[in-house]
């Protein structure tokens, strides 16, 4: 009997669910709105509806499905599916491996979101045929996942990955929802690169990022997209900020070679459209900071599956556990 995976990316105001075969090639697609504010009992529903409309979609029975792949938010426990703080669902020590099993009776497995990113960028992105890689997503905040010798890395108790708190400059004053001082998406996400913006407009200096939002009086509208489109215009302000940016990611990412090794990088998030803008900068920090012999190994790429990582590494999450990815 042919059998079948699912996989639900699950975020603060979608759940993105897909069915697919033992290949990994997707037959089924559902999109809805988390309902996060109503609460985790609504949430859960939400989730099963998804689950039962990709069974709907492709006309396959529950008892085909092998296993059910979960990207959760916030730090988790993944042996028993305990999802310990998820701001964005307003979550604390939730069991949902446990609820959605007792609504469906398929087996269940759980993934941080950083982690199932780089589970699919790893077999059906950018990292196939490698072994040793980094995923890193630079969007809000800044997260990674780590694959050694094909296999996810979790760490101790499942903490292993959280890049974006690297502390790079301490000196910088800027806080992290952490609590730190100086950590890696405090100074170099996205999040940040529309700060520097914001706060650039706002002392009075003349940018082309005015212009680039739809009301110049309210520079809140200034996000790390404006700075890079302006910077990719030629205005000097936003260059300035993207060279300071990219040169903190850069710094991070020269750690991350230095001490890992890995083959490749895989740079993923909203940050990351900007292609060789932000990319480019990069590898030359890592050029002139890394130590030489795993520079000239390590290639820095973009990632391939970009808004549908979630759901195809929930999937890769699921294809692994039943033993079809290893």
């Amino acid at each position: 009997m042919q059998g079948y995976v699912i996989g639900v990316d699950l975020g603060g105001t979608k759940i993105l669910t897909a069915l697919a075969d033992l290949e990994g090639e997707i037959l089924a697609k559902s999109r809805l709105a988390t309902l996060a504010d109503e609460g985790q009992t609504v949430v859960v529903k939400r989730i099963i509806e998804s689950i039962e409309q990709v069974l709907k979609d492709a006309e396959i029975k529950r008892k085909e499905v092998q296993a059910i792949g979960v990207g959760c938010p916030g730090p988790l426990n993944v042996t028993e599916g305990i999802i310990y703080h998820a701001p964005n669902l307003g979550w604390k020590d939730v069991n949902i491996k446990e609820l959605i099993k007792n609504e469906i009776d398929i087996p269940v497995f759980i993934e941080n979101d950083a982690n199932a990113a780089a589970l699919g960028e790893k077999w059906f992105g950018a990292g196939r045929n490698i072994d040793n890689l980094i995923y890193m997503t630079v969007s809000t905040g800044i997260g990674g996942g780590i694959i050694i010798n094909r296999k996810l890395y979790h760490g101790a108790n499942d903490s292993a990955g959280e890049i974006g708190h690297i502390v790079i400059d301490p000196a910088s004053h800027s806080e992290c929802g952490c609590g730190d001082v100086g950590c890696w998406e405090a100074i170099a996400s996205g999040t940040a690169l529309g700060r520097l913006g914001k706060e650039a407009v706002d002392v009075g200096q003349n940018s082309l990022m005015e212009e680039l939002v739809d009301d110049i009086d309210d520079i809140d509208e200034i996000d790390g997209a404006i700075v890079t489109k302006a910077a990719a215009k030629g205005d000097k302000v936003a260059g300035q900020i993207l060279e300071q940016v990219t040169n903190y990611l850069g710094i991070g990412v020269a750690n991350l070679v230095n001490i890992l090794n890995p083959e490749m990088i895989i740079v993923g998030g909203g940050v990351s459209q900007a292609g060789d803008m932000i990319l480019q900068p990069i590898r030359e920090v890592v050029n002139q900071r890394a130590l030489k012999a795993p520079a000239e190994v390590v290639k820095i790429v973009p990632a391939q599956l970009e808004s549908e990582v979630g759901v195809v590494g929930a999937i890769a999450k699921a294809l692994v556990e039943i033993g079809r990815l290893n």
